[in-house]
């Protein structure tokens, strides 16, 4: 609705004649063609409807108030300390404060999430710590971060308050290079080694397996070489941490390939290069040794040393 102009109501009505000029206006002659001022009835009185406030108004008052919920809330605890009033009748004041806020409106009804792949809903909703209906301004986005980076899957976490009444959290989860086998128990880990979850590894059985106390701290460097030999790569099964020292890696046939310690990608390397050559793995072995940097030493399989033995012709 446009808004109606002050003036246009208010315009003043002409003067009226008087004196003998008033006296001199003779009637118009009768036939004469001169219009004659119609006789107009009082217009109603119309009512003026007032023109509600624009939205951004709206908004601005309700984001003033709560700019002086924050402040209260921010600052109420160093005035009454200065003041020397009790931290309970601060605590009581706060409370108001925030039901006050709640009664406005400012009061949690949805939680928007993003990110999340694998993280439990269940698990992620649990370590909020809050509940629908709670009041807006009393959730500490910055308790809730921490709690979430505590999550296994949670790298690292973004958690906003957004008036009136969401909360919204952009995770970023960790991406599973790895499988780490210790005693038993199976555990996801990233490339770093860090922990992630032991939960639904079934789902990731496609990762390689890294066995030992001190596999995590080295996965990142055997997944590098692993990857400079794609082909041969997806054939390893498990990697074992011997010694604290070096690998060895276990393959989808049963053959055991014994990495040295010292520059073990050039010994990778020479692997790849033997199976294409010679097609070394599709041989009856059971270990290939190859920790002598001068030679490489490998030990027949059960069917091989059946067929050696003296007196089989078979």
């Amino acid at each position: 609705m446009r808004q109606l102009n002050a003036d246009a109501l208010e315009r003043p009505a002409p003067p009226r004649a008087t004196g003998r000029k008033a006296q001199s206006r003779q009637p118009a002659a009768r036939g004469s063609t001169a219009r004659q001022p119609a006789l107009r009835q009082p217009a109603a009185r119309q009512a003026v409807r007032r023109r509600p406030a624009p939205r951004w108004r709206r908004f601005a008052w309700r984001a003033g108030a709560i700019l002086v919920l924050l402040l209260l809330i921010a600052g109420g605890a160093a005035w009454l300390w200065r003041a020397g009033i009790p931290a309970a009748v601060y605590a009581r004041a706060k409370d108001r404060l925030l039901l006050a806020s709640a009664d406005a409106g400012y009061r949690l009804r949805q939680v928007i999430v993003e990110g999340r792949r694998n993280t439990p809903r269940e698990v992620l909703l649990g370590s909020l710590g809050v509940h629908m209906g709670d009041p807006l301004l009393g959730i500490n986005p910055a308790d809730m971060k921490k709690r979430l980076e505590d999550l296994g899957w949670i790298r690292s976490v973004t958690v906003e308050r957004r008036l009136p009444d969401a909360l919204y959290i952009r995770i970023s989860e960790d991406y599973p290079a790895a499988i780490w086998q210790q005693n038993g128990s199976f555990r996801l880990i990233d490339r770093e080694g860090h922990p992630i979850s032991d939960v639904d590894i079934a789902h990731f059985a496609w990762l390689p397996v890294v066995v030992g106390d001190g596999a995590p701290q080295h996965t990142a460097d055997l997944l590098d070489m692993l990857a400079r030999e794609p082909q041969l790569a997806v054939r390893v099964r498990a990697a074992v941490w011997v010694g604290d020292r070096r690998w060895n890696l276990q393959f989808d046939n049963g053959v055991d390939v014994k990495l040295p310690a010292d520059s073990p990608q050039v010994a990778w390397s020479l692997l790849a290069r033997l199976e294409k050559q010679q097609n070394l793995l599709a041989r009856d072995l059971s270990v290939i040794d190859m920790r002598m940097p001068d030679r490489l030493v490998v030990r027949l399989g059960p069917a091989a040393v059946l067929q050696r033995q003296p007196g089989n012709d078979t």
